[in-house]
């Protein structure tokens, strides 16, 4: 992968000496560049070093999103053009078009929601202390809202 993507060191600026050309984990990765040219040439060299390693990239999966950016030529893999999208999930968090995390934010607030409302006989029990309450909630909907944080 370092190979595939590093040729041209096309990626976005992260720190003051460093790039970010990728995002990795297990099969999911993010390819960043700034321009649409930069983006087509890594993923046609991802594209290549995968076939050439006996592997496939699920076209219909694959997404691109476009931060900030006036071009619209669109992307392709083996010629056939990728679906651009305004928001996709990355790891269990929501990425946008404008770079917010208020989608993200409000979906971890509606899946806690829902987590503190399966609990609601557990709530309304009179032979649970306080002190166990808390820490079911803690377990079960805080971590649920939480999950990601740091990533907003």
């Amino acid at each position: 992968m370092k190979t595939s993507t590093s040729e041209g060191k096309h990626g976005i600026q992260w720190t003051a000496k460093m790039k970010l050309d990728y995002l990795n984990f297990t099969d999911d990765l993010t390819l960043t560049s700034h321009t649409q040219q930069q983006m087509q040439e890594k993923t046609t060299s991802v594209a290549a070093a995968s076939t050439a390693g006996d592997l496939n990239i699920h076209k219909g999966k694959s997404k691109v999103l476009r931060y900030n950016t006036a071009c619209n030529n669109r992307i392709t893999v083996d010629a056939e053009a990728l679906e651009d999208v305004k928001t996709f999930t990355y790891l269990g968090s929501i990425i946008d078009e404008h770079g917010e995390s208020d989608a993200d934010v409000k979906a971890r607030i509606g899946k806690a929601r829902a987590a503190y409302l399966q609990l609601k006989n557990i709530w309304n029990s009179r032979q649970l202390s306080t002190n166990i309450k808390v820490r079911i909630f803690n377990i079960n909907v805080e971590t649920v809202l939480l999950y990601g944080a740091e990533t907003w």
